[in-house]
């Protein structure tokens, strides 16, 4: 963490509205990257969520070095809340995958993204994006290290399957 984040962190626990505006416009892309490849289509509400969690809570925050952290987990937990409320009404259809060449690769990947769990989704976004160690992806998502090892496996078996359909 920069020198200039951190005392944007200390002056936004003390009420400065300037400086939480500008912490928040900060933290604003890194939410969003976090929050997309899980919440999905609700993406953007969820890092919204996430932000207004980050607001609420920042004068709790002990430790303004560990900042990143305390925002991941709130990213995941909003992403994956969202995500599973949208998913009780909807089913996966892993028949119309798109094809493997398309050169809208990003697209693609969020398409097969779409046909995973919110849980699978969440492992592969903290471990393959984030590149986080299983131990805190388990404290994030407050599941046992032996689960995070065994969701992995299946979520990206999952995700090889759903690609090459």
């Amino acid at each position: 963490m920069s020198d200039g984040e951190r005392e944007l962190v200390r002056r936004a626990q003390r009420g400065d509205t300037l400086a939480m505006a500008a912490l928040l416009d900060r933290l604003a892309p890194y939410v969003a990257r976090i929050c997309g490849p899980i919440a999905l289509t609700n993406g953007a509400d969820a890092a919204q969520e996430s932000l207004i969690a980050v607001f609420r809570g920042l004068r709790g925050l002990a430790d303004p070095d560990a900042l990143r952290g305390w925002v991941r987990a709130i990213a995941v937990r909003e992403a994956l809340r969202i995500a599973r409320r949208e998913q009780r009404g909807v089913t996966a259809d892993l028949t119309d995958l798109p094809a493997k060449g398309d050169p809208q690769l990003a697209a693609d990947i969020r398409d097969v993204l779409g046909k995973l769990s919110p849980e699978h989704r969440a492992i592969l976004v903290l471990r393959d994006l984030e590149g986080l160690d299983e131990r805190t992806v388990a404290s994030h998502l407050d599941v046992p290290k032996g689960t995070v090892k065994s969701r992995l496996a299946r979520a990206r078996a999952s995700f090889r399957k759903a690609w090459s359909a």
